[in-house]
């Protein structure tokens, strides 16, 4: 049966019974999802007799016009029987040949595709879900999204997460058709009374239009408003089967590596070659429909993506984003906000050590929820390297909704014990006062054994205290105030913070126009403030930055950024910007201009510009980033990236010039089999660094990768004796499979 022909009589009719009962139920706080009790075959066009009598949601524009007409016939349907729910999308166009479908590759959906997704908040808690997203190349694409999307920085969700679920899609003359089957066994939710509660949201993308059209009505007053779990409709599922699936995952990895090492007798690099065989297991077992076990032995993080080279041009560390897969499905659990990047947990402390790797024994992880409490925990043992002892840590986490369904308070532990120890408890709490205003604060404490033997016990002396008050919105009027103190001894184990003994005040005011249909802007927005940080000993002023900011988004998905700093940084020693240039102690004063530049999504070429220009301390400054993407056809990418750094200290004749080159390459030959390389060069430690990678993924839980990796010396002769040609080197080939059980 076609598409065309199952817009039949029978069923206008069906859906002409059922949709005043449907809508009047959703017109309440709760719609109750249609139960199906035919078979549904995932093929792409919903055909089946089982879908005439379900109603399509009715979709409202989000963008480009907020609340306006969606341009193209969108037909969205969701059901579910005892063990999956089902997910039709009948996606129209009026040009076929304009739907975008650019990349192939598993989680390789962007803004440059059209797409389809149903986000889940399967808790209901306003603050979590799980988005399931297609392209019409029928790709894969889950994602975790956290903290109710709520951020000024990355995007606010886990796009490493991966579950078990299936896609099928079809295009033809009228447009593009989707079906999706998710099983309950991957899902984790709570059921009263035989009835379980979600959050849903739907949406459709067309790329070339800029246009997103979404179930339930969506108000744009936040930058990622489809995704936010607080605005979702309440859906109810009755008699859902709570099987609990035990997934056994196992894998084998080989290959061999070498290391360039300096031989002192002979005054020379020699050659180290480093073998590599491994294989482990992890165990997830689902104890309840809320509660999860996961089990590792021999963890293997051999998957990892090459961090991204950054320059840095300030005087404290840089923070890392966690990619490895083994911490990511539910991490905003363990969340505890304490300003800026501080955080009291951050996973990549454990089983790395800066950059290198050191083995993990193994370890447990459980987490889920428990009546009104969300639980995490995570105890994990290290081996001992030549450079490090071996290490336990553990961390416990505990949070409850009180007040509200957008409020919780929380209490987390971490220790990290081997040679040494640490360990460290905070509680924290975020609190919805009223409409948008949210009042966040937390408390976090650390004992250190060199800390303590130093200077005994004192409370504030090794403690950390985070307030802040803000208005969530992008329309009107909106703001925000911060305060920050950390005490001089604060040194969270399995944390990270980038500074230590200080106080931080951080306000801005912002405005948000909407100008309306017949404006060529979508919206723009005014933000005006800064932060000042401030040292304890003596309220000195440490650093300082103030200015305005103005965000520009259009119609067409093209978007611009001004920025505007004038900064103040008071060096008590000197500041080591390389090797070469040295910036002398003393209170330095100067302004800085930034301005970005993102062109709209939907073509094939495509991409975005940074430049920041003006005075660096007693000199200046000019950076310029160029981030160009290409589609060369659906199954290749080019994704070439430069950056330039230079930086003038005429007072003392010092210049630096520092060059970053990236080059992404990606080649799909199916949804099942690509290939990329992703090459990186940095002047400034003379480094090229290579990751090439093939992966084979003919299903979700079965996996092959083969895997090369080198970082090569651009100026052997800067040093005596001669550096070698390349530092390290590695060719690894991994095979992992997932078992899946469902006892009783």
């Amino acid at each position: 049966m076609s598409v065309r022909s199952s817009l039949s009589v029978d069923w206008l009719l069906g859906v002409t019974l059922v949709a005043v009962t449907a809508w009047t139920s959703h017109s309440q706080s709760l719609y109750h999802l249609p139960r199906v009790r035919e078979p549904i075959t995932i093929d792409g066009p919903s055909d089946e007799s089982a879908w005439r009598l379900i109603p399509p949601f009715p979709v409202t524009m989000y963008c480009p016009i907020s609340g306006g007409n969606p341009t193209e016939r969108t037909e969205i349907r969701v059901a579910y029987d005892d063990d999956w729910l089902y997910v039709a999308a009948r996606l129209y166009d009026s040009e076929p040949a304009g739907i975008l479908s650019n990349s192939l590759v598993r989680d390789g959906a962007g803004p440059n595709d059209d797409g389809f997704a149903i986000l889940l908040d399967t808790f209901n808690d306003k603050e979590n879900a799980l988005g399931f997203y297609t392209t019409p190349a029928g790709i894969r694409f889950d994602f975790a999204v956290y903290n109710d999307a709520q951020t000024s920085g990355p995007p606010p969700y886990n796009e490493t997460w991966n579950t078990f679920w299936d896609v099928a899609v079809v295009k033809n003359e009228q447009g593009w058709f989707a079906e999706m089957r998710i099983p309950f066994s991957s899902l984790r939710f709570q059921s009263a009374s035989g009835q379980v509660v979600m959050g849903l949201t739907t949406w459709r993308y067309v790329a070339r239009k800029n246009e997103v059209v979404t179930f339930p009505p969506i108000p744009a007053k936040w930058e990622w408003s489809v995704i936010k779990p607080s605005l979702a409709q309440d859906v109810v599922l009755e008699g859902i089967r709570t099987r609990n699936p035990i997934y056994l995952a196992t894998y084998v990895l080989g290959g061999v590596s070498h290391s360039s090492v300096l031989d002192y007798a002979r005054d020379a690099y020699v050659r180290e070659n480093h073998p590599t065989k491994n294989v482990g297991l992890d165990l997830k077992y689902a104890l309840t429909s809320s509660l999860t076990l996961d089990l590792t032995l021999k963890t293997d993080f051999a998957q990892v993506e090459a961090d991204d080279e950054q320059i840095n041009l300030t005087r404290f560390s840089l923070f890392f984003p966690e990619k490895r897969l083994f911490f990511q499905e539910r991490s905003s659990i363990f969340d505890v906000k304490t300003g800026g990047n501080s955080l009291l947990f951050y996973s990549r402390r454990i089983g790395l050590a800066d950059t290198i790797a050191v083995p993990i024994y193994g370890g447990l992880r459980l987490i889920g929820r428990l009546a009104d409490w969300d639980l995490g925990f995570l105890e994990m043992q290290t081996e001992r390297t030549s450079f490090l002892h071996s290490e336990n840590f553990g961390v416990m986490r505990l949070k409850k909704r009180i007040l509200n369904e957008n409020s919780y308070i929380g209490a987390m532990l971490t220790s990290r014990t081997g040679a040494d120890y640490n360990y460290a408890y905070g509680v924290d709490g975020v609190l919805r006062v009223e409409d948008d205003d949210y009042c966040t604060f937390s408390w976090s404490h650390t004992f250190h054994r060199e800390s303590i033997r130093e200077r005994g016990f004192r409370l504030l002396n090794s403690g950390r205290v985070f307030a802040q008050w803000e208005r969530r919105t992008n329309r009107g009027f909106g703001y925000m105030g911060s305060v920050t103190w950390s005490g001089p001894r604060y040194e969270p184990g399995v944390g990270f913070c980038d500074r230590e003994d200080f106080l931080r005040v951080w306000d801005w005011v912002s405005y948000g126009w909407y100008p309306g249909e017949g404006s060529p802007i979508e919206n723009h927005r005014v933000v005006f403030g800064g932060w000042v940080f401030l040292r304890n000993s003596d309220r000195s002023v440490e650093s300082c930055i103030v200015g305005p900011i103005w965000i520009l988004n259009l119609r067409s998905g093209a978007s611009a950024k001004i920025d505007v700093s004038w900064m103040q940084e008071d060096l008590r020693e000197d500041l080591e910007v390389s090797d070469e240039v040295k910036i002398p102690s003393g209170v330095y004063r100067f302004l800085s201009f930034t301005g970005e530049y993102q062109t709209p999504p939907g073509s094939r070429i495509r991409g975005s510009t940074v430049i920041e220009a003006g005075e660096f301390y007693d000199g200046s400054r000019f950076s310029l980033g160029v981030y160009p993407e290409w589609n060369v056809t659906s199954h290749l990418e080019v994704s070439p990236e430069y950056q330039i750094n230079q930086v003038r200290l005429p007072e003392r004749g010092d210049a630096l010039d520092v060059h970053i080159a990236r080059l992404r390459v990606r080649l799909f030959f199916n949804t099942e089999l690509s290939a990329s390389t992703f090459v990186q060069y940095n002047s400034l430690d003379h480094a090229v660094i290579l990751n090439a990678r093939l992966r084979y993924n003919p299903r979700e839980g079965c996996d092959f990768y083969l895997v090369y990796n080198e970082e090569l010396n651009t100026a052997r002769y800067r040093s005596r004796p001669i550096l070698p040609v390349t530092n390290t080197k590695a060719l690894l080939a991994k095979f992992s499979y997932t078992f899946q059980f469902f006892p009783g």
